[in-house]
């Protein structure tokens, strides 16, 4: 017997019962942003190496452990996405979306980083990516907190905390790295073995640290709000002015940084304690630096980037609803004159009914078979047609969900009209 293959580590199936969830939340998701008038763009998830190193920095945990990397049969190294923003950037540079215009932006899809699965953490995982170029002010960085906000109080969830703080620019966070260099140096006994690793190249990782042996360290440290330059420091007190107007709490975290070396001014997470260590639900902020580092002109950018699974995980810890994909109707075909007559009825009600979701006994049965079948797809009717309401031009219909609801009888004739209201279905 042949041995079985199985998914790769860290790669999973979605499988037909969570399918349901994922479309529902991805519904909500293209729904809201279209009402904010965001448009899709939809990039190749295999870009070249070289991509990465310049957009994401060489130094960073994502190129330096995490890629997926390899040669291609030409010899030329490619590299599976592990984020959308420098796709995106690329994108927009190739076809001249940038220039003297104003993008709002969106994706969704997977992305991969080879790194150790855990609850939260996957190898392929899915993101919604949401990007905008061309605005220079906190005006836009506080319309994506808005619209997250938003998203937040759609999907019912609770208990989401954020957290801001901002990075100031690429020339007073130098000044900031090397006073961190110099602190953490004279503690350098004291840090953990990735600290010292990432001292000199990317210091200010340190300050988010899980390590209790550094974290004290960490927190002592001084702080970047010190070395904000003017500009910086109106700009956050202006975002922070707008939140506080739009009745949007936030928690400002001077120790909050991002991962990624293109982050400029304005960083934000949003936070929840009811998924362990995975606690970061959606992260973004401004990278005004990033087009013109890709070979593009000088062009203001901010966004933010949530992870689906981690989405939905937390609505199922909340309970939160999600709408499922069951069929509204399940059409029972009782005897074998039964079953052509109930296809062209069904293709007639899909007709005349656009939003009816019907699904049709098939392969057979006998009626107790086949309204096991009903109940299991767990549709709020059924519609039964057999020899004898064939005969009498007639069509039973029996709610599901209801145990002392009692079967009826409908005029085929007037089965459109009897389900439009009992479903409360328009035509249209």
């Amino acid at each position: 017997m042949a041995k079985t293959i199985q998914s790769i580590r860290g790669m999973h199936d979605i499988l037909p019962e969570q399918s349901a969830a994922w479309q529902s939340l991805e519904s909500t998701v293209r729904q809201l942003l279209s009402r904010y008038s965001y448009r899709e763009i939809r990039t190749p998830i295999l870009e070249v190496t070289e991509l990465f190193k310049r957009a994401v920095g060489e130094v960073t945990d994502i190129v330096e452990k995490e890629m997926y990397t390899f040669a291609d049969r030409n010899g030329d190294s490619l590299s599976l996405r592990p984020e959308g923003t420098a796709s995106c950037v690329r994108a927009g540079i190739e076809h001249g979306l940038f220039y003297n215009q104003q993008q709002r932006l969106w994706y969704t899809g997977p992305m991969f980083r080879h790194e150790r699965p855990q609850k939260g953490r996957y190898r392929q995982f899915h993101q919604v990516g949401v990007e905008t170029f061309g605005i220079q002010g906190p005006d836009i960085d506080a319309e994506l907190i808005a619209l997250s906000a938003r998203l937040w109080q759609e999907l019912g969830l609770k208990q989401v905390r954020l957290e801001i703080n901002s990075l100031g620019t690429p020339a007073s966070r130098a000044v900031y790295r090397d006073k961190l260099i110099e602190y953490f140096s004279a503690h350098f006994d004291q840090l953990d073995e990735e600290a010292k690793q990432r001292l000199q190249t990317n210091p200010m990782r340190i300050l988010d640290t899980k390590h209790p042996l550094t974290r004290p360290i960490a927190d002592a440290a001084p702080s970047l709000h010190d070395y904000l330059d003017p500009e910086s420091k109106q700009h956050f007190a202006q975002l922070c002015s707008m939140l506080e107007a739009m009745g949007i709490e936030y928690l400002i975290n001077p120790r909050l940084v991002r991962g990624l070396d293109y982050y400029t001014r304005t960083v934000f997470e949003w936070v929840t304690e009811e998924l362990g260590a995975q606690g970061t639900i959606c992260a973004g902020g401004r990278y005004d630096g990033l087009v013109k580092q890709m070979g593009g002109h000088d062009t203001p950018a901010c966004g933010f980037a949530m992870g689906m699974e981690r989405l939905l995980e937390l609505m199922q810890v909340q309970d939160s609803a999600l709408n499922a994909t069951r069929p509204d109707i399940y059409l029972v075909l009782a005897g074998e004159s039964a079953i052509p007559q109930g296809m062209v009825l069904a293709e007639q009600l899909r007709t005349a009914l656009p939003k009816l979701k019907l699904q049709v006994n098939t392969g057979g049965g006998s009626l107790k078979t086949q309204m096991k079948r009903a109940d299991k797809s767990g549709a709020s009717y059924a519609l039964i047609l057999g020899e004898h309401e064939l005969a009498a031009g007639e069509i039973g219909f029996k709610p599901m969900q209801n145990a002392e609801a009692k079967q009826v009888s409908f005029k085929l004739t007037e089965l459109n009209q009897q389900l439009a209201t009992q479903l409360q279905i328009t035509n249209h």
